[in-house]
């Protein structure tokens, strides 16, 4: 192997390494570090797997699509929006409990 490629996996392990040892140190700083995760996890997950998808496919096919494509992208966005807000309801709450909880 060329040393260039020696030097890239080399500054590559050692980025992943910096990576894995940051998060330690949060996740051991913050101590309701799982709970904000699950707080942006139920926010951006919903956003990008279920109403980004409907939004581009609409916004992509324009005046092509059918009244099922639209109802179906509709109801996607619903139940995407409603999942979303039952997630962070969730985790606000538990958020709220852990900082009550706290001395």
């Amino acid at each position: 192997m060329p040393s260039y490629h020696k030097k890239s996996h080399i500054y590559a392990i050692l980025i992943r390494t910096a990576l894995v040892i940051s998060t330690l140190v949060i996740g051991l700083a913050i101590p309701f570090f799982g709970l904000v995760l699950s707080l942006i996890g139920s926010l951006l997950t919903m956003l990008v797997t279920l109403v980004l998808p409907c939004l581009c496919f609409l916004s992509i096919v324009g005046r092509k699509v059918t009244r099922l494509q639209v109802a179906l992208c509709v109801a996607v966005l619903v139940v995407g929006a409603v999942s979303s807000a039952i997630g962070s309801y969730s985790a606000i709450s538990k958020i709220v409990e852990s900082l009550r909880g706290l001395p």
